[in-house]
């Protein structure tokens, strides 16, 4: 685990590797870089941000994203090992650090190929380029006539230079022209290939690759009370009797922010539960149940944000159709509590955390610190599950104070199950209502669209949004939200149907209040819109007497989408006739109306007696552009409707008196392995093509297509999630009253 901690300094100390720099006349390489450079490239366009070349023919690849299982480095890594004909064996990489890392911002929005993968294309064709050339000159042979064979450059008549010969020591400081080209599909090794993930190995094998798993030498453990509801002041604790417990080494009150650190983590749980024991809060009342949030969402003062308005003279509506779609406050669950390590020493700080945005959290660390900036280094640790804000970057910024009170000496802080639970940001509840004008066909002549939401982003680019940084005796003051602007969207994420209606209003009442702690839950505000879009399809395909695909069919126009949408429907069989007793249901969308393109289609089963709803099998088709990874593919598509029914069959967050009374497993069920279903995915690669991110495409069809399935199996039309059993029998009990 040393590898962690590895810097520019200590990199060249070691010999292992030495920056590509080594000064070049300009006419080698163009007269400078490109406005058009590709992705993340465009802000870093230095080469030797990305690439370095070791003494020993080590080569290394550097990038500001990070691996949250998403197999995001092992594309990256393919993506370079072609470009740079290079064995993939041969590759290492960094991500993640903020002392050496290019800075990409957050890994976030399935934007990794599209902003990283674009970029190590271009500047690894670069580096190539430049390699080729400098074979070029030392053999004396035209570089057209040079080939590369696993990083040596060859001439043709035998004569052979290695990467590491050919700099000889040097390093390359040139910045991407965008002159390079990229090789063509054809031509590649790796990428269109399932490749093994490079990260899973020491997943399997259980190696402690997990930041809830790091032990520096030295290190101290510590635990953080946690306050019990959201804004509670503390008031008073028996620190007398904590501190003389075996173990502690020191109580930390700073305001509301009660620590303690211990030499062994027994002795820091035990000291918590002491604090626990003797805290006493002043706590602010709330009548917010999940429940009446919904009542809560439509009573706020709101901006009303039209995202689209689009009139097309024509037809009057002969019918109109309505129906008002609700999704709950929603945990990300991550199973691994949050946790990090912090050291301070020399005056600078040195955090491991499993945060997907170390730039931003080391920025608004250092603000809570009240330090600069450079004196806060953030490193990226795997973390034990989570896509999305959880509480990843409290912890980092409970290290960083932790780390503070006892210099010198690492201090990892964990949180407990009850912590993660009921203090983690959730997944804004929303409420849509969506109305539709049709014709005597049945086709929609005007559609509006309305939903109602809180924030979906308080990622902490400042320190405010730090949940330890509101805590202190000098509290920094949450900053308001923001909208995420088009094309991205945050709450309006895919409110924007893919169908081409000729009238079409769409908008968004923003509401600022929070009730509880709300950010970035995987897909946003997706997962809502393309549920509430998807039911409302499949109800106005009912309405007209139509097949549900050949409905949608008639409004896509894209080819794309109506090819992945066929080939779901073929894959999965749906013109075949149904088992007994079962139901089946379709949903698609293209995420964020620019990424990937994805269709689902399920098979449920409903036990009238119980209510209970088993999912038989699912069939997904994807159309991501080019494939890097299949396999890597299939499993985002495959752990995006796994979670995606255990938030539509499950989760809920609930609420009384202003605390969440969810603080166990048992009182916030998953998904667990037995009801997952047989899942299918078709893949429909196109090389050559742009990547379009796939890694939240799969979200959002989900709940719609299991809302119509379940309506296929038991004439019943759910339109609050979950779809828990309670929800479902009380549907059926109405049906079967006639209500």
């Amino acid at each position: 685990m040393d590898a962690i901690a590895l810097s520019r300094r200590s990199l060249l100390k070691s010999g292992g590797g030495i920056a590509l720099s080594f000064c070049l006349p300009w006419s080698a390489f163009g007269q400078g870089a490109s406005d058009s450079l590709p992705g993340s490239l465009k802000a870093t366009p230095s080469l030797d941000a990305w690439f370095r070349i070791g003494a020993d023919g080590t080569i290394t690849l550097l990038t500001g994203k990070v691996e949250l299982g998403q197999g995001v480095l092992t594309a990256l890594t393919q993506i370079a090992a072609d470009e740079l004909d290079v064995p993939i064996g041969r590759l290492t990489v960094i991500s993640g650090d903020t002392g050496v890392t290019p800075k990409e911002l957050s890994t976030v929005g399935s934007l990794s190929m599209t902003l990283t993968g674009t970029a190590v294309r271009q500047a690894a064709a670069e580096v190539r380029q430049i390699l080729v050339d400098l074979a070029s000159t030392q053999l004396k042979v035209d570089a057209a006539r040079l080939r590369v064979e696993d990083a040596v450059v060859v001439a043709p008549d035998g004569r052979r230079a290695s990467y590491a010969e050919l700099l000889g020591g040097r390093a390359i400081a040139r910045k991407a022209t965008g002159h390079a080209k990229p090789k063509p599909a054809e031509h590649r090794r790796y990428i269109g290939r399932s490749t093994p993930r490079i990260d899973l190995p020491a997943k399997v094998s259980g190696a402690p690759i997990f930041v809830q798993d790091y032990r520096p030498a030295g290190m101290l453990h510590a635990r953080v009370l946690r306050r019990p509801s959201q804004g509670a002041e503390l008031l008073s604790f028996d620190e007398q009797a904590v501190t003389a417990m075996p173990g502690v080494v020191k109580v930390i009150r700073d305001g509301s922010f009660l620590a303690v650190i211990a030499e062994r983590e027994d002795q820091a749980i035990a000291a918590v539960e002491a604090l626990e024991q003797s805290a006493k809060w002043r706590e602010f009342a709330s009548d917010l149940t999940e429940v009446t949030v919904y009542d809560w969402l439509r009573a706020q003062p709101s901006k009303e944000i039209p995202i689209l308005a689009k009139s097309t003279p024509g037809e009057t509506p002969t019918k109109e159709l309505k129906a008002v779609y609700r999704r709950p406050f929603q945990m990300h669950g991550s199973i691994g509590p949050s946790a990090a390590v912090g050291l301070l020493q020399d005056g600078q700080y040195l955090i491991q955390t499993h945060s997907q945005s170390v730039f931003d959290t080391a920025g608004a660390i250092a603000e809570m610190l009240r330090v600069p900036a450079e004196q806060v280094r953030l490193q990226h640790m795997q973390g034990s599950g989570c896509y999305g804000h959880n509480g990843a970057d409290d912890a980092a910024a409970d290290a960083a104070l932790l780390a503070r009170a006892i210099p010198g000496r690492p201090v990892r802080v964990q949180w407990r199950r009850k912590d993660e639970h009921m203090c983690e940001p959730y997944g804004s509840a929303m409420e849509i209502e969506v109305r539709a004008g049709v014709d005597v066909k049945g086709d929609v002549i005007e559609w509006k669209y309305d939903l109602w939401s809180t924030p979906h982003s308080t990622r902490p680019d400042e320190a405010g949004n730090l949940l330890p940084a509101r805590s202190l005796a000098k509290p920094f003051v949450a900053p308001a939200p923001f909208i995420l602007p088009a094309p991205s969207y945050g709450p309006d994420r895919n409110a924007l149907p893919i169908y081409d209606f000729p009238t079409q209003s769409v908008t968004t009442h923003w509401i600022e209040a929070m009730p509880v702690r709300v950010s970035s839950l995987r897909s946003l505000g997706a997962y809502a819109n393309i549920f509430a879009i998807e039911s409302f399809m499949d109800e106005l395909a009912m309405n007209s007497g139509a097949d549900p695909l050949e409905y949608r069919l008639r409004f896509l126009k894209d080819p794309r989408a109506a090819e992945t949408l066929n080939r779901a429907a073929t894959a999965f069989g749906w013109s075949q006739p149904r088992p007994h007793g079962r139901g089946r249901g379709m949903a698609f969308a293209r995420y964020k109306n620019l990424a990937a393109y994805c269709a689902v289609i399920i098979e449920v089963e409903v036990s009238q007696a119980t209510g209970e709803v088993r999912v038989h099998r699912v069939v997904s088709s994807v159309d991501t552009g080019e494939i890097i990874n299949p396999e890597g593919v299939k499993s985002q598509i495959e752990g995006g409707i796994i979670q995606s029914l255990s938030w539509s069959l499950k989760e809920e967050v609930r609420f009384r008196d202003g605390r969440t009374l969810d603080e166990s497993w048992a009182d916030y069920p998953i998904l667990t392995f037995a009801e997952i279903p047989a899942i299918h995915v078709e893949l429909l690669d196109r090389p050559g093509a742009p990547f379009l991110g796939v890694g939240e495409a799969s979200q959002g069809p989900t709940p719609a297509a299991l809302a119509n399935a379940i309506f296929d199996a038991s004439d019943i039309r759910l339109r609050t999630l979950p779809f828990t059993p309670q929800r479902v029998s009380f549907a059926l009990r109405e049906k079967a009253s006639g209500k």
